[in-house]
């Protein structure tokens, strides 16, 4: 089976980023733009694309952001998943949000630093019962049989009085960003390109051609 998509184009027109609307710190231009993305309905806007890289081959997956702090980025996982262990060997990783209703995306690149226990722990105390169990029963990124594998050890574990207590294996991540690009589509492809570098402490903004 073949595609040809040489002709699957639009013309983006919603919106325009200039510099003298520009926050100094992008965190503030970032939860701008997601408070649009919510207030637009995008489904499920807290989705990125979680990019790391493993003997120098990068691998991608779609993650909840769960929290933006005064360091950066917050989501969680298992510390054993494919995700988790590429982290433990290089914390470079990239982020990308791409609100399509909105023209919008927004690229990060930095590194992921591992939350505290007691951050961790107070997470997955929030989260949904079942929510608690699959992560305490799933050996994430692991090869399993069968899905009827998965739901034997569920059923066995709710068959028992055990203790739903967060994993060692499972927490979360912040990415401290270095470079955040926030890219707006523009018609005939001019689009707006804007990216605040952390330089010494302070944050640097710059214009990139399209």
């Amino acid at each position: 089976m073949e595609l040809n998509l040489n002709n699957n184009r639009n013309n983006y027109t919603k919106s325009e980023l200039h510099e003298d609307q520009l926050p100094l710190h992008p965190f503030d231009l970032f939860s701008n733009w997601y408070k649009q993305a919510e207030e637009s309905s995008v489904y499920d806007a807290n989705a990125m694309v979680l990019s790391t890289v493993r003997e120098n081959k990068p691998s991608s997956r779609v993650v909840l952001l769960k929290e933006l702090n005064k360091e950066g980025f917050v989501f969680y996982t298992n510390y054993l998943s494919r995700k988790g262990s590429e982290i433990k060997n290089n914390n470079a990783v990239a982020l990308n949000f791409y609100w399509r209703e909105l023209e919008k995306q927004v690229r990060i690149e930095g590194y992921a630093v591992a939350l505290s226990s007691i951050a961790s722990d107070a997470y997955f105390d929030s989260r949904p019962l079942e929510s608690r169990v699959s992560a305490i029963i799933s050996p994430q990124s692991q090869i399993v049989p069968s899905r009827r594998f998965l739901t034997e050890k569920l059923e066995e574990f709710n068959a028992k009085s055990n203790p739903i207590k967060r994993p060692d294996s499972w927490g979360g991540f912040v990415v401290v960003p270095e470079s955040i690009e926030f890219w707006q589509g523009r018609a005939d492809r001019l689009h707006d390109r804007i990216v605040y570098t952390h330089i010494s402490g302070i944050w640097k903004i710059h214009r990139l051609a399209p």
